[in-house]
């Protein structure tokens, strides 16, 4: 069944939604939604088993699809742009293949319509096996993450998602289906063989990352034949907090282009 997802609104004017990746949530993209809502109605959503959202069994991306869909029905939009990165991009993507008349336009942050290496499982496996009980501060479970996470800013990042309590701290991940379903994450669906998006897409990539390469590119035209693309100078895998005025200055004109 779909769930009703948790939302932060912003603004007024041409709806946009924003989809985290995973282990993030829509206030990760506080600053950027502040910038966008100066010109849209911005919607940024936590997807299941992520932030404030409910937590379900799978996750499948026709299953996020649904729960997109049945979220904004709630709130009165039938089209709108999607702005998406990492899993979120991949939800994104699907939503515009499977349901393309109901977007305006695309925007697909640091990720292809293609599977990824399941190298991120390592990151789920040591958050699960993390000892909580007793723990009053974050650096309690940094410490035990290291090993698995060596970035400190990654595992920062991943530590947003730990909620500490007065005996014991919890994480607002759904760990547990994360990692049984994350040859589904990792991967991307198979959609029926006519499946196109034809309307104005941005894939925008960080030029330190490897997850949208040359070799994707004939797949993202075959799939979205208006498919155009931006690098990021200085930037990885999380380009809208490495380089946010530059992600703006690209992704900004692209959504109010079609205002």
């Amino acid at each position: 069944m779909p769930v009703q997802l948790a939302v932060t609104e912003y603004g007024a004017g041409p709806p946009v939604a924003i989809l985290h990746g995973l282990f993030g949530s829509g206030r990760n993209w506080h600053s950027i939604a502040l910038q966008l809502a100066r010109q849209h109605r911005v919607l940024a959503f936590d997807l299941r088993n992520h932030g404030r959202s409910p937590w379900a069994d799978g996750m499948r991306y026709d299953e996020m699809v649904k729960d997109l869909r049945v979220s904004l029905r709630a709130r009165g939009i039938e089209r709108l742009a999607l702005l998406g990165h990492s899993m979120g991009g991949k939800v994104a993507m699907a939503m515009a293949l499977l349901h393309p008349g109901e977007i305006d336009r695309l925007a697909v942050v640091d990720i292809a319509p293609v599977p990824n290496p399941p190298t991120l499982l390592a990151y789920v496996r040591a958050m699960r096996t993390a000892e909580l009980r007793g723990v009053t501060r974050r650096g309690e479970v940094d410490a035990q993450l290291v090993g698995a996470v060596p970035d400190a800013a990654e595992r920062a990042f991943l530590l947003q998602n730990l909620e500490l309590g007065d005996k014991e701290a919890r994480w607002r991940l759904n760990l547990d289906t994360i990692e049984h379903d994350f040859s589904q994450i990792s991967g991307f669906p198979e959609l029926p063989a006519e499946s196109r998006y034809q309307g104005p897409t941005l894939f925008i990539a960080g030029a330190r990352s490897n997850y949208i390469l040359a070799s994707h590119e004939s797949t993202i035209r075959q799939l979205f034949p208006l498919a155009r693309f931006a690098r990021i100078e200085g930037a990885g895998h999380w380009v809208h907090a490495e380089q946010p005025q530059a992600f703006l200055g690209v992704v900004g004109p692209f959504l109010s282009a079609g205002s």
